[in-house]
């Protein structure tokens, strides 16, 4: 019984992950919009904490959409940081 708690558990801690990841992006677009791009890299980087995907499983593991996607996700954070930085 409590291996099924544990499991459930981990389903709605992995739920609220992929809803901070969404606000984060939305955020993101939105100061995009406005026009502070310090603030949208910023929260972008933050955004990776929150591993939309199954964060138990092993980076091997991951189907390549999911690589992919995080992969892309990082570098479009560095590519922020470097426009910072040269501007």
């Amino acid at each position: 019984m409590k291996q099924e708690l544990t499991e459930t558990g981990d389903v709605r801690s992995n739920r609220y992950d992929r809803y901070a990841y969404i606000i984060f992006l939305a955020l993101v677009i939105y100061m995009l919009f406005k026009g502070d791009i310090e603030s949208a890299t910023i929260n972008l980087g933050i955004a990776l904490i929150f591993d939309p995907f199954d964060s138990k499983v092993k980076w091997q593991d991951r189907p390549l959409y999911q690589r992919t996607w995080l992969t892309a996700h990082v570098f479009l954070t560095f590519a922020g940081f470097i426009y910072l930085i040269l501007t």
